[in-house]
């Protein structure tokens, strides 16, 4: 069963069956909206009480995740005014390093359920990149 919540054309989406605890489903999907731009610095993010209907979770575990976010310096939270995403321009590497590693730990599962070797996978690997190397000179060029 999935719970969804809508702001803004991002999606946050809690899952059941995932095996996480939701705070951490729901930290996880604001790094990324963040990290990849859909949030942008500054931006207000949606009350704990708001979110915790939309997705239909307790408020102490959307509290937890924004508690948690903001110890990480993801999101600030300003008594009576709500949280907005952090202006700090140095988070995004973080995120994004964080986002790559998280993808990279998913390639290397699909790699292992298909059979390929660590060398296979390193070749795919830089076929990918030879692949999006060459789709930007030929953009470029065009």
């Amino acid at each position: 069963m999935y719970t969804q919540y809508s702001h803004m054309h991002s999606d946050l989406v809690i899952s059941q069956s995932d095996g996480r605890p939701m705070y951490l489903q729901i930290m996880e999907q604001i790094r990324q909206r963040v990290a990849v731009g859909e949030w942008v610095p500054g931006e207000e993010i949606p009350s704990i009480r708001q979110l915790a209907v939309a997705l239909r979770v307790s408020v102490i575990t959307v509290k937890r995740a924004y508690l948690e976010l903001e110890r990480e310096g993801v999101i600030v939270t300003q008594q009576g005014k709500g949280s907005i995403v952090a202006p700090d321009p140095e988070l995004s590497p973080r995120l994004y390093d964080q986002e790559f590693t998280e993808h990279l730990d998913q390639v290397v599962r699909l790699a292992a359920l298909l059979g390929l070797t660590p060398e296979e996978l390193a070749a795919r690997l830089r076929e990918a990149s030879e692949r999006l190397t060459a789709g930007r000179i030929t953009k470029e060029i065009l």
